[in-house]
């Protein structure tokens, strides 16, 4: 096989967008199409205006062949759902009379009709929704999507290349649909699927694209011989066809491994792969199966995860190297540019120097298009960015924002007993039940409470100085009388002070800490219109003072009842911010255990008995080959016990997880050592509480019976069934009864109702319980 551009110059290209806009113009569309104050015309509108300014940009640039099929309204696998046809059985209804409001409701649920599940993309925070499927399910061909988004980019006179969810990685990623055997292999439905992607394909290529892209991240993780025996299927199957475009073939995130010979000798013309630091290990590789010869490589060598500017000399070495491995070489960034802001310029509040170490989607692209050049025309091309670079990197080396000695020495002092509890779990339960004197089930939520209008046009007024400081606080104050009355009047047992006062659970912390960068306008989508800001991690790590002892005790000072302290872990903090690359990770989070280890023995000494420390994130920043796993967690681990190890006994320590896949971690969950975990668990079922029992898991725990990230308000009966689901792996005596996440983003009605019925639920099983 051979490529008849194989002489042409090097072409420049991105695998994805973000897809938000400049202003989030699209989640602020969406949310009010949901709200009824936005048509669906009308959405479709700001969409298609979205994406044509996204290909423009890409254009203007210098782009030369840009993505199609990756914009979404809410996440591209559950649209890759709708374009195979796999809408599961209780949502069908609702697509039929509705294709819209149909495909939001698989996303967010109905008050009638549950969502599909969610959960994180690879070891990204990005959230995707979790196929269902089963041996019955029919796949049925969609490519409406698909193909009048290409056809919106060629009418633009731009060479476009669709980019689907590759069909390995989609079943990889599917679960068995409700009521289907736990032991169902989604991949048994492959032979059913691939005439599905070859009608897409056909259907592409009559629109006219010459090149497809079928991601397929799945292959970067530790695959068995079945998993490449359907690999080589699949592709020979599809590589085949004889009425298809071309085939690119992308992964990413990774090393390719086993895999890579499957690839590389499956009849597609290319092959897409990541060559950043995490996977320089993917050249050697290459080289190994001998190349790709006639066929195209598509180099992902600027980082499309971090925000750091790209060493150009260094990818250009790696360009070069490749140039004998392929037919052509083109340049590309490392995956999607949605895990990435949008652009540094909009950044007013970082020192001008400093941003010039940033680089967002904009200057990611910039820096495609510089490789490019470069590798086609040489470096005399492109001196200028190479000199300009090379500053750019020299001046963050040896910047005084990125060490701090007293911070080095603290660290460098740490010792093995400062990272444990001085008693063992047993005794300190005691100590616990008795200080605390809680009752059977005891009842609590996750540490946020809904933010209201009102409080962010406070915090709004605040930054633009309608506000002072002082109004400001009596704002939140309020707000926590509130919350705390609320509580109380429901019947709630261990309390929250509701994060009023909190942007972000990362960014709240992150911006008292030194060592850390905010942006303004950094957006990164999260899941559907969830957006956040993750701060910068520039330099070492350090806490000038207390974050939320005085918010916390001002909490503990209306109620008799505990009231939790809130932090957000070591590792959550390293896995929402853009961390650093100039040192490893374990050292980074043992800086940032310190300033934590500091706030935690401060809330203790200030009267504060329970203390929350959220690490949602331990799940999702799990190495994707399992050889690179037990160093990862050990250092983790590390870090959340240096966190909360130095309090006393009768200190209750919790900590918080969700939206993640806990089966293959519930052994460091149990290394944690912490007293209390609440997991997410209403949308699967209680799967997690079977797993900590499996494990023999000995401690607290509070499978969540409330699915915050759905509107819909579970019945009372509904969360007590979860309850007993959840009591037939997990004694009553160690169960707590909690929602799966904060509720920040719920609204006051559907917070209020549901947390009554979850007090209700649970007096409901406690009495069950005492009567049996």
């Amino acid at each position: 096989m051979t490529d008849e551009h194989a002489t042409a110059a090097a072409r420049s290209t991105v695998y994805g967008y973000p897809r938000q806009g400049q202003n989030r113009e699209l989640k602020k569309a969406v949310e009010g199409y949901w709200k009824g104050r936005v048509t669906a015309d009308a959405l479709r509108t700001t969409a298609a205006e979205l994406r044509r300014a996204n290909w423009q940009q890409l254009s203007d640039a210098g782009i030369d062949e840009v993505p199609t099929g990756d914009f979404s309204y809410y996440d591209h696998v559950l649209d890759t759902t709708v374009m195979v046809g796999a809408v599961p059985g209780r949502h069908r209804e609702a697509v039929a009379a509705d294709a819209l409001d149909g495909y939001f409701a698989m996303a967010r649920g109905t008050q009638d009709v549950a969502p599909l599940e969610m959960t994180k993309w690879f070891d990204t925070n990005y959230h995707y929704l979790v196929p269902e499927l089963g041996p019955d399910t029919d796949f049925t061909a969609d490519s409406a999507k698909q193909v009048a988004e290409l056809e919106e980019a060629v009418a633009l006179g731009l060479a476009a290349r669709p980019v689907l969810v590759g069909p390995l990685t989609y079943l990889l990623l599917a679960k068995p649909a409700p009521g289907v055997a736990a032991d169902f292999d989604p991949l048994t439905l492959l032979d059913r699927l691939l005439p599905v992607y070859a009608e897409v394909l056909a259907d592409l290529r009559a629109a006219g694209a010459e090149w497809v892209q079928l991601d397929e991240p799945a292959l970067v993780q530790d695959r068995g011989r079945a998993e490449l025996e359907a690999a080589e299927h699949a592709y020979h199957r599809l590589g085949t066809l004889t009425d298809r475009p071309k085939l690119l073939v992308a992964s990413y995130f990774g090393l390719l491994g086993e895999s890579l010979p499957v690839l590389a000798k499956a009849p597609v013309e290319g092959l897409a792969l990541d060559f950043t630091e995490a996977a320089a290990a993917n050249l050697d590789a290459l080289a190994a199966v001998g190349g790709l010869p006639g066929k195209r490589l598509v180099a992902g060598v600027v980082n499309g995860r971090n925000i750091w500017i790209n060493d150009l000399e260094k990818s250009l070495s790696v360009l070069g190297t490749l140039l004998g491995l392929a037919g052509r070489i083109d340049v590309a960034s490392s995956c999607s540019l949605l895990h990435v802001p949008l652009d540094t310029s909009a950044e007013r509040d970082i020192e001008p120097q400093v941003l010039r170490w940033l680089a967002f989607a904009r200057q990611k692209t910039a820096e495609v298009v510089t490789l490019a050049r470069g590798l086609d025309r040489g470096t005399g091309a492109i001196a200028a960015e190479l000199a300009a670079n090379r500053a750019d990197l020299a001046s963050r080396a040896h910047s005084p924002v990125t060490r701090d000695p007293a911070v080095r020495a603290r660290t460098a002092a740490v010792t093995d007993a400062d990272a444990h509890r001085s008693q063992p779990y047993a005794e300190r339960a005691a100590v616990q039940r008795a200080h605390l004197g809680l009752p059977l089930l005891p009842t609590t939520t996750i540490g946020s409470f809904p933010q209201t209008a009102e409080l962010r046009t406070a915090r709004a007024a605040l930054r633009s100085g309608r506000i002072d400081a002082a109004a400001y606080e009596e704002r939140i104050k309020a707000e926590i009388q509130e919350v705390i009355s609320f509580q109380e009047e429901t019947g709630l047992d261990v309390l929250v002070h509701g994060e009023a006062e909190r942007n972000d659970m990362v960014q709240y912390f992150a911006e008292q800490l030194t060592g850390y960068l905010a942006t303004q306008h950094g957006w990164v989508q999260s899941y559907g219109t969830r957006y956040v800001r993750p701060p910068v991690l520039a330099g070492d790590i350090s806490r000038p003072g207390p974050m939320t002892v005085g918010w916390t005790t001002y909490a503990q000072s209306l109620t008799g009842r505990p009231v939790k302290g809130m932090l957000t872990g070591p590792v959550t903090m390293l896995a929402w911010s853009f961390v650093r690359d100039d040192q490893p990770l374990g050292d980074t989070a043992r800086q940032v255990a310190l300033a934590l280890r500091d706030e935690v023995n401060d809330l203790e000494s200030a009267g504060t008995s329970v203390i929350q420390v959220d690490e949602p994130a331990l799940r999702e920043t799990l190495p994707l080959r399992a050889a690179d796993r037990q160093a990862y967690l050990d250092w983790a681990t590390e870090a959340f016990r240096l966190t909360t190890s130095g309090v006393r006994a009768d200190t209750q320590i919790h900590t918080h997880m969700c939206y993640a896949e806990f089966g293959d971690i519930v052994r460091a969950i149990d290394d944690l050592d912490a007293d209390v975990i609440s997991l997410e668990a209403a949308r699967s079922h209680m799967q997690v509480a079977h797993e900590l029992a499996e494990h023999g898991y000995p401690r607290e725990a509070g499978p969540g019976v409330y699915d915050i990230h759905s509107p819909r308000v579970p019945s009372a009966e509904e969360a007590a069934e979860l309850l007993r689901t959840g009591l037939k792996a997990i004694p009553a005596g160690r169960l707590w009864v909690n929602p799966d996440c904060g509720l920040k983003t719920r609204g006051w009605p559907e917070t209020r109702a549901s947390l009554e019925n979850l007090v209700t639920a649970a007096r409901t099983v406690r009495g069950e319980l005492r009567a049996s």
